[in-house]
């Protein structure tokens, strides 16, 4: 992998870069799409082509579990088990052993965790789910961290950092070590997660450790857990600058559209979210004047596109009305159209962001999208 910077934004830390993997280039900045279970939900991995998407996330927590190690190794990894020739990154699952707060116990030499599918007991190093993704052949892998809760208590953050950062260690020494038993392809390349909660200075030790680790890049992570937008904000703003400026930068888990302008202003490459998808199987669409909830009655006369200004299968062939009758009669159809129009204007979103970092109007193009986007929410949401 190889990462090279290609704009700078005149007056903000935006950039645009491009990451090159074995399965083809990305550009920066880039939402992933999640792809949790080697699969974006409702949708074919010609229809995220035909969207713009270059590279997908997938969830090693969940592979692991079903269909599991040997499936996929018999199978020839996980790019050809899904049918999918374009960069994958594999998440480790930290974030979904957080969210098993019932179903694990963390330790300082892994989480052990309840099955959420069967009940069956599983225990997982780093060095474990480095092995696995391995694999998977992943195009980048993340090593295992501990997510913390929010609010979060100064001790119990910590712990989780050192604990993140002990990990990290193991993980990489694992990699350089000639007898280690994780043979890593060189083309797959790793990244580290920093954590820290909402404490800059916890933040601030866990990237001068880590940089001092030497990652592929960085991701920023323990953000988007229940906290207020203004943390995630002010927390991602803090690391991104104290973060290589050579290696590409990772918010984990984020977000909505002006998530997005907000973290690429601060330096930000790499996103990923399940909100497109999520809010497009309840049929709520992303637009440049809102969000609009195709459920509501209002739309049941609406022969409009979702969106006049987007180009997607969906807006240019369907209307606001049938995509509501498509919900009322819950037809599979309604939560497909709906979840493609949103990643479709997720990845044109990012293009045009691209475009105006290197063309030096990246802060207009804000001001002009939040405008009519939060005018458009307003009306929409009475």
């Amino acid at each position: 992998m190889k990462f090279k910077i290609l704009a700078h934004d005149k007056n903000t830390p935006a950039r645009v870069g491009e990451i090159e993997t074995a399965h083809g280039i990305c550009e920066t900045p880039a939402f992933m799409p999640v792809g949790t279970q080697a699969t974006v939900k409702t949708l074919s991995n010609q229809e995220l082509i035909d969207c713009g998407v270059q590279i997908l996330l997938s969830n090693a927590y969940h592979l692991y579990l079903r269909p599991g190690e040997e499936v996929i190794k018999e199978a020839g990894g996980l790019h050809k088990f899904m049918g999918w020739n374009r960069p994958i990154l594999t998440d480790s699952g930290g974030f979904q052993v957080f969210s098993l707060a019932a179903l694990r116990k963390v330790s300082d030499e892994g989480v052990e965790f309840q099955s959420h599918i069967d009940g069956s007991k599983h225990f997982l190093t780093p060095e474990r789910i480095l092995e696995f993704q391995r694999t998977l052949g992943s195009d980048i892998m993340m090593v295992l961290d501990e997510c913390v809760h929010y609010p979060c208590e100064y001790d119990f953050a910590k712990r989780a950092m050192e604990r993140t950062l002990d990990w990290a260690r193991r993980s990489t020494g694992k990699i350089k070590n000639q007898n280690s038993k994780i043979k890593i392809n060189e083309e797959q390349k790793l990244f580290g997660i920093v954590q820290g909660a909402a404490y800059k200075d916890l933040r601030k030790e866990c990237v001068d450790e880590l940089v001092k680790m030497d990652f592929d890049g960085y991701a920023i992570g323990g953000l988007a857990v229940g906290e207020p937008k203004e943390i995630t904000r002010e927390m991602t703003e803090f690391t991104a600058g104290l973060l290589p400026e050579d290696k590409p930068r990772y918010l984990m888990g984020v977000g909505e559209p002006p998530d997005l302008f907000d973290a690429v202003e601060t330096g930000i490459d790499m996103f990923d979210c399940v909100v497109p998808t999520r809010n497009g199987r309840n049929g709520t669409a992303f637009t440049t004047n809102g969000r609009f909830l195709l459920r509501n009655s209002d739309y049941a006369k609406d022969f409009n596109p979702i969106d006049e200004s987007c180009g997607c299968y969906t807006c240019s062939t369907y209307t606001r009305g049938y995509i509501r009758h498509l919900f009322n009669t819950d037809e599979i159809l309604g939560l497909r159209l709906v979840s493609l129009h949103n990643i479709y204007f997720y990845q044109h979103l990012m293009e045009r962001i691209r475009d105006s970092v290197r063309r030096g109007f990246f802060s207009k193009l804000k001001a002009d999208f939040l405008g009519s986007y939060e005018a458009g929410e307003k009306v929409t949401f009475k």
